[in-house]
This record gives structure tokens, sequence and C-alpha cells, in this order.
């Protein structure tokens, strides 16, 4: 970190770190899912109240690929977490993408039919990261 740093800017980029280490770890968790025995993902879907979990080919790839995506995502946000300072401006970036994904979520859960606390669980909270990311990482001049 540069020492000629504000003292507001350096407890930002804390903040950032704690963060990005939060929802990487969050996101690690997404591994679980990727290795996940098949009848555990229908007892998991049927006790969220979500019905019954199609056991086609499609139905197991798309839910393992995406949870092999989320936590490759995680890696990627611990490995930025490591020097803010220099990857600010993909930082940024990052905060960009989550609030448009956060917008898409929503949209993905309004049109599947999910849940109400689905919806408000996912797509909000990934959209307030981004919020939060591009608040942090704003010019301080």
């Amino acid at each position: 970190m540069l020492q000629s740093l504000s003292r507001d800017t350096e407890v930002r980029q804390r903040v950032v770190v704690v963060l990005l280490r939060l929802a990487g770890g969050v996101m690690l968790l997404a591994f679980l899912a990727m290795i996940m025995p098949g009848d555990w993902m229908v007892a998991t879907h049927r006790s969220l109240g979500l019905g019954e979990l199609p056991r086609d080919p499609i139905v197991d790839y798309l839910a393992r690929s995406a949870s092999a995506i989320y936590g490759f995502h995680g890696v990627l946000l611990l490995a930025i977490s490591l020097d803010p300072a220099r990857y600010v401006r993909l930082i940024r970036t990052l905060g960009v993408m989550n609030v448009m994904f956060g917008v898409v979520l929503v949209g993905i859960d309004l049109h599947a039919g999910m849940p109400m606390y689905w919806t408000l669980a996912e797509g909000p909270p990934v959209s307030a990261f981004g919020v939060a990311l591009l608040y942090l990482t704003r010019s301080s001049t």
C-alpha cells in the first residue's frame, strides 16, 4: 500500500478487502454443491419448497457447472483481495458487473417463478455488493 494514502482511503480499502474475502469465502462453498451427491441435491431442492428436482442430465450439468463457476469466482475475489490497490480497476468492473448481475438475477427469478424469499435473497444482495464496491473504490478527489 502506498504511504501517501489518506486515512479515509485506507479504511475504504480495508473494507473492500473484508467484503471481497467474505463474498469469496461464501462463494467457495459452491464447490461443495458441485460435488454433492445427486440424492442430496434432490432432498435440498425439496426442503427449499421448490418441488421435485428433475433427474435429467442437463439439470445435473447446469447445477454442477453453475456451482463451479460460483466457486471459481470466489477464488478470483480472494486473489484480488490480496492487493486491492493494484486491482482497483478490476474491482470497479466487478462492482458494475455485480450491480447488473443482481438485476438480471431478479429478472430470471421472477421469470422462473422462484419463491419471493429466493428472489429477495439472491439478486438484491448481489447488486448491493456491487454498489458497495463502487462506493468504496470511488475517487477521493
